[in-house]
């Protein structure tokens, strides 16, 4: 009987892990471990979900596009001194972005010997009751870490439907304790 559990649970385990993580090369000196689900989003992909004149840096999707894995460089620079003042800057305007923004964990922690400042959050924002089809709010689950370094701003980004946040939370966090920025 005990063997028969402990089978049950073994099989639980592998039944519910995360995808086999692929070593992705980003750019010269960023590397990134994802799902093999995410593909490189198209130029259309890309001009639709980061309508910007600075094109990400990579962007990755699902088949469904409903996910979204991005790495950029943000036009914002910080002394690499001040993670907790640029820390609280990154908050702030997360929280200027969506009409309401629920933090899971937030913080600063070493990735492979680089301090990341990381965000991981719900968010909502809410319908416009005016606009036929866009009437009812949008809630996403969003994991987003900054390396900040002389001279750049790394900001690598996930997000998906809040709805896929349990399939996916663990793969992110993996994902984003996988980052390799040279």
């Amino acid at each position: 009987m005990k063997k028969l559990l402990l089978s049950f649970a073994i099989i639980g385990l592998f039944a519910f892990s995360p995808s086999k993580l692929i070593k992705t090369k980003i750019t010269d000196g960023v590397y990134v471990s994802l799902p093999p689900e995410l593909k490189p989003m198209t130029p259309d992909d890309i001009i639709l979900r980061y309508p910007s004149v600075r094109a990400p840096l990579a962007a990755y999707t699902d088949l469904n596009r409903t996910l979204d894995f991005s790495v950029n460089i943000s036009a914002t620079q910080w002394p690499d001194t001040d993670l907790e003042i640029a820390s609280k800057f990154f908050k702030s305007s997360i929280s200027n972005l969506f009409d309401r923004v629920d933090m899971i964990e937030e913080g600063i922690h070493t990735v492979h010997k680089k301090k990341y400042i990381f965000f991981e959050f719900e968010s909502r924002v809410n319908g416009n009751k005016m606009t036929l089809g866009e009437q009812s709010p949008v809630f996403r689950y969003t994991y987003i870490q900054y390396l900040i370094e002389p001279g750049r701003t790394l900001v690598i980004s996930f997000n998906c439907p809040k709805a896929l946040r349990e399939d996916w939370q663990e793969s992110v966090r993996a994902m984003m304790k996988s980052v390799k920025v040279k």
